[in-house]
């Protein structure tokens, strides 16, 4: 039996900060989108996140985080606001990222639970309210696996995804197929008050076992994109990404290899057994 009064998830390292504060009243469910210029891809995603939670009965919020879009993005979500309650729009003041994006969506999430998806409506809300259903006493997080991507240069993708997780997992430890996957379901606590950096949406699985909590993997169902053209992906910035893409993995590999892990007891003088190593 376990003694209670043993803390097994104390996994602490230098960039853990404070838990955020959150309301007492909290939603089931925060759905994060990050968006940049997807004027044409948020209603779709909206009018589909309503088709599938609104009947489920899901106590759910939908965060979509605009990253500073030049197009009518933020306009379009603020028209969609007035309709539907359960959404919230924050925009950054400036372009700043996929990862600044996530990271503003996490602080500002409400929910017990986080869903994670892209805007372009590649990711099937639907998969979201699947992959919550997996969460469990023993399962903190869910990441997607696209084991059959529908992306319009859909081979040169899968052999990119193929050598750069391989690359991933051989340098990190892990076995994640596919790390950078954009749909995944996470219980709060799993990244709540973590301090990310530009890049370190590329290990959030990584990153959460670092923490101490027990990953799975499943694979999700993957569109083409219709609208527009992706904003994040490995073309962006040619051979420039690739090579910072390695240095965060190197600076993961660090922080895994020099993590603090141990577990402590609190002892009083109505204690009856000593622990082990301590003098009589």
């Amino acid at each position: 039996m376990t003694d209670p009064g043993v803390s097994h998830r104390l996994f602490f390292h230098a960039f853990s900060e404070p838990p955020v504060s959150h309301p007492a009243s909290m939603p089931e469910l925060s759905i994060i989108a990050p968006a940049f210029n997807e004027e044409d891809n948020v209603e779709p995603l909206i009018d589909r996140i309503a088709e599938i939670f609104v009947p489920a009965g899901v106590d759910f919020e939908t965060l979509i985080v605009d990253d500073c879009s030049t197009d009518k993005t933020s306009e379009k979500l603020l028209k969609l606001a007035r309709k539907h309650p359960w959404l919230r729009i924050v925009r950054l003041e400036k372009n700043s990222g996929l990862a600044a994006a996530m990271d503003a969506g996490f602080r500002n999430a409400r929910g017990r639970v986080w869903g994670t998806l892209d805007a372009d409506m590649q990711n099937d809300p639907a998969e979201i309210l699947r992959l919550m259903k997996m969460l469990s006493p023993d399962v903190d997080m869910v990441n997607g696996w696209r084991k059959d991507r529908q992306d319009k240069n859909r081979f040169t993708r899968r052999f990119q995804t193929k050598i750069a997780n391989g690359i991933r997992n051989r340098l990190s430890g892990d076995n994640i197929k596919d790390s950078a996957c954009g749909l995944k379901v996470y219980k709060r606590e799993c990244l709540e008050g973590f301090t990310l950096y530009k890049g370190m949406h590329r290990f959030f699985p990584t990153l959460v076992k670092i923490r101490g909590f027990h990953v799975i993997e499943v694979p999700i169902t993957h569109h083409q994109r219709l609208h527009g053209v992706t904003k994040y992906g490995p073309g962006t910035v040619g051979g420039a990404r690739a090579f910072r893409a390695f240095v965060d993995l190197l600076a993961v590999r660090w922080m895994k290899k020099r993590v603090i892990r141990y577990q402590t007891r609190e002892l009083t003088p109505s204690s009856t057994t000593l622990p082990p190593g301590a003098a009589p």
